[in-house]
């Protein structure tokens, strides 16, 4: 809170925060009242939400999106957040932020490192409304091209759970961006023959691999994939850019993404360039 009032923002906290119900920030009733009240308050121009973890899917029936269609702001958070990109994308078409959370935010921004320091002021970059440019290296599993569209994506996990639901993610056309944490790589391969089969891959104009915090295999259990292997063996068939390593997700280097606005990928030999239109 003292870090985004420092960038000239006032700050409203929402009833919810400092609620417990067990894992979740208060009762589904609760969690969906205080969501529900920050999307219809007028004077409230973005959301930034507390943490991520489990609890989204479970009130964003109970939503009213009305006021919120008729004009948007800024709803940002990353993993379980993803069901809300998810929901914005397909039925509004509105445009949200994929970034770090309250919780990610350092406790003394004196002490903090310089990359944690600049995907914090990526946030404030989003919101001001700079122009997103991201440049990486490249991974010698890339595979070269450009691309412009919409970029969507988040959380594989998440994003596998939505399939067939009214928050499902729509590709077609659009950039993809994927990350998670703490999956074995047999769950990984099975969540991309999950976006195989069910069309994600299929008509992508580009794909980017963000950051994989694999779980060890369990002795005699071995995969043997590496994420590469699996990556690729998905999309063999199709021609659109791919890079790996990008950085966004589960990790200190996780950079704010504009879901719903129009980027160009570039996959080149020297850099992965991901910059908005």
């Amino acid at each position: 809170m003292e870090q985004m009032k420092s960038w000239g923002f006032t700050i409203k906290v929402g009833d919810t925060v400092g609620k417990r119900d067990f894992t979740f920030g208060g009762s589904d009733a609760d969690r969906a009242a205080d969501f529900q009240q920050m999307m219809d308050d007028p004077a409230v121009k973005a959301i930034m939400c507390a943490r991520g973890g489990y609890g989204f899917v479970r009130i964003v029936d109970r939503l009213d999106f009305t006021k919120l269609a008729a004009k948007p702001k800024w709803i940002i958070g990353f993993s379980d957040i993803t069901v809300l990109h998810g929901h914005l994308s397909r039925n509004y078409g509105i445009a949200s932020i994929h970034s770090k959370m309250c919780n990610s935010f350092p406790d003394d921004w004196s002490k903090a490192d310089p990359l944690q320091m600049d995907t914090i002021l990526s946030i404030k970059r989003a919101l001001t409304g700079e122009t997103i440019q991201y440049t990486t290296l490249p991974s010698a599993f890339n595979r070269t091209g450009t691309a412009t569209g919409v970029l969507v994506g988040g959380n594989l996990k998440t994003i596998e759970t939505l399939a067939g639901s009214k928050s499902d993610l729509q590709t077609a056309g659009k950039i993809l961006f994927v990350e998670d944490t703490g999956e074995y790589l047999y769950s990984i391969d099975r969540m991309f023959w999950n976006l195989l089969r069910t069309g994600k891959l299929q008509g992508l104009k580009g794909l980017i691999i963000g950051g994989f915090k694999v779980k060890p295999d369990d002795p005699g259990e071995e995969f043997g994939r590496a994420l590469q292997d699996i990556v690729l063996e998905k999309v063999k068939d199709f021609s659109y850019p791919v890079c790996f390593d990008f950085p966004v997700g589960h990790q200190k280097n996780n950079f704010a993404l504009k879901c719903g606005v129009v980027h160009k990928l570039t996959v080149s030999p020297e850099a992965v360039t991901l910059n908005e239109m």
